[in-house]
C-alpha cells in the first residue's frame, strides 16, 4: 500500500514539472516555471546571495559655475487691469536690465504667472470681500558670470522699486558630467578596498565582482560659504549692495558591489 502511495506522488510530482516547466540553476538546483511567469527554487544555492556585498560612496567637491535666479514682480490694485498694466510695466524693466546686464534672452524664462483675488472676511455677514487684485509673474535667471550676480540684483531692484520678489538663489553646474564620472571612481574605489579589507580579516581569497549597481549622482546646495547679504557701497550709502558667495557644491554618488569569494 504504502508503495503504492509513493508511486503515485512521483508520478503527480513529474507531471506537475512536465506541465509547469523545469530548468536547471548554475548551482546545481533547479527552479519550475509558474504559467505566470514566476520562478519557484525548489534547491540549491542563490548564487546572487553569495559573496562579499559593499557600497563604496564618492565625493567630489566642485565650484558652481552658473547661478539660477528666481526673480520677479507682484502688483496689487483695485483692478485687474490696473494690477496687471503695473505688473507688465515692472517685468518690462527687469528685462531691460537684465540684458543691459549681459543676461541672454534665452537665459531668462517666465516659472510662473497668476492673477489671483485678495479678500477679506465680514464676519457679520458670514462672506469674504474682494478688496483688490493681485498678478504675480516670475522668471528663472541663468547667470554664468557669477561675479556679476550681486549688481543685477541691486540692479533689478532699482527697475521694479517695491514691486521686486526675489524668490531663490541656487548654484549649480551647467555640465556635471565630468565630475559624475570621478565620483563613481571614487565610489567603485572604495568599495574595492572594504571588500579587499573584509576580506583579509576573514582570512579569505576575494574574486571578480558578480554584480555592480550604480546609485544616482546628485548635485545639492552648497555646503557652505552660502550668503546673501547687503553691503553700503562706497560713495553711495543709500543703496544697498547685494553680495553673494556661492562656495563649492558636494557631488556624491554610491556604487553597490557584490564580490565573489575565490
Amino acid at each position: 500500500m504504502k508503495k503504492k502511495i509513493l508511486l503515485v506522488a512521483v508520478v503527480l510530482v513529474l507531471s506537475l514539472v512536465t506541465v509547469l516547466g523545469c530548468t536547471s540553476q548554475a548551482g546545481g538546483g533547479t527552479s519550475v516555471t509558474l504559467p505566470s511567469g514566476s520562478v519557484i527554487s525548489l534547491s540549491g544555492d542563490n548564487n546572487a546571495q553569495s559573496g562579499i556585498w559593499v557600497t563604496g560612496e564618492g565625493k567630489v567637491m566642485a565650484a558652481p559655475d552658473l547661478i539660477l535666479l528666481t526673480l520677479g514682480v507682484e502688483a496689487e490694485e483695485l483692478t485687474v487691469a490696473i494690477a496687471q498694466e503695473k505688473a507688465v510695466a515692472a517685468m518690462d524693466e527687469i528685462r531691460k536690465i537684465l540684458l543691459e546686464q549681459g543676461i541672454a534672452e534665452k537665459d531668462i524664462q517666465t516659472s510662473y504667472y497668476n492673477i489671483s483675488r485678495v479678500t477679506r472676511w465680514i464676519p457679520e455677514e458670514y462672506r469674504e470681500e474682494i478688496i483688490k487684485y493681485r498678478v504675480t509673474n516670475t522668471v528663472v535667471v541663468k547667470i554664468r558670470q557669477l561675479d556679476k550676480a550681486g549688481s543685477i540684483i541691486d540692479a533689478v531692484a532699482l527697475a521694479s522699486g517695491d514691486l521686486t520678489r526675489i524668490d531663490n538663489i541656487s548654484f549649480t553646474i551647467e555640465d556635471p558630467t565630468s565630475y559624475y564620472n570621478e565620483a563613481r571612481e571614487k565610489a567603485m574605489q572604495d568599495a574595492i578596498n572594504k571588500a579587499t579589507q573584509v576580506a583579509k580579516l576573514a582570512g579569505i581569497a576575494l574574486d571578480k565582482p558578480t554584480y555592480i549597481a550604480v546609485g544616482s549622482s546628485y548635485l545639492p546646495s552648497p555646503l557652505r560659504n552660502y550668503d546673501v547679504g547687503y553691503a553700503k557701497a562706497e560713495g553711495a550709502a543709500s543703496v544697498p549692495t547685494t553680495y553673494i558667495s556661492s562656495g563649492e557644491l558636494e557631488i556624491e554618488t554610491t556604487v553597490s558591489v557584490t564580490f565573489a569569494i575565490k
